[in-house]
C-alpha cells in the first residue's frame, strides 16, 4: 500500500459554480463520496480549505520573506482541499479521483506521499521524526 494525495484544484468558473451550490448539497455529495472511501478502507485524511481571500502567502524569493494577504489573481494555482488515500497503486488513486464529485472544469492532481521508511534511517532528523510519530501513534 502507498499513500497518495488527491489535490482538488478549481478555476474561477468552477469556484463561482461551487458558490452557487447550497452548503447542505455540497456536504451531502462529498459525504457520500467520503463514505465510499471509508467503506473501502482507503481514507487516511480529507480536508477542505477556507476561502483563499482569508489566507496569506509567505514569499521566500527575496532576501527577506514577504507576507502578502489574499485574494490572489491566479486561482488556477490554488487548491481547495485534499484527500490522502492509502491504496495499492497510483492507478487505484486515479480511479478514486475519477469518482470524486467535482464541478465542470475542476482538476485533481495526484501525488504520492513518500513513506518515512524511504528516507535514510540513520539520519538524526529522521530518527527524531520517527520517534515523534511513534509517540503520537502515527506509526
Amino acid at each position: 500500500m502507498a499513500k497518495y494525495m488527491l489535490i482538488m484544484r478549481g478555476t474561477d468558473e468552477t469556484n463561482a459554480k461551487m458558490m452557487e451550490t447550497s452548503f447542505d448539497e455540497m456536504l451531502t455529495t462529498m459525504g457520500r463520496f467520503n463514505e465510499e472511501l471509508i467503506r473501502a478502507g482507503v481514507l487516511v485524511a480529507a480536508e477542505g480549505l477556507d476561502d483563499a481571500a482569508q489566507g496569506v502567502v509567505v514569499d521566500h524569493s527575496g532576501e527577506t520573506p514577504v507576507v502578502t494577504d489574499g485574494p490572489y489573481g491566479e486561482t488556477k494555482e490554488l487548491f481547495g482541499g485534499f484527500y490522502i488515500l492509502d491504496v495499492a497503486t497510483k492507478e487505484e488513486a486515479v480511479e478514486w479521483a475519477k469518482r470524486m464529485p467535482a464541478f465542470p472544469g475542476a482538476k485533481t492532481e495526484i501525488r504520492r506521499v513518500p513513506s518515512i521508511e524511504e528516507f535514510p534511517q540513520d539520519n538524526e532528523w529522521i530518527i527524531k521524526e520517527k520517534a515523534w510519530r511513534e509517540r503520537t501513534g502515527q506509526i
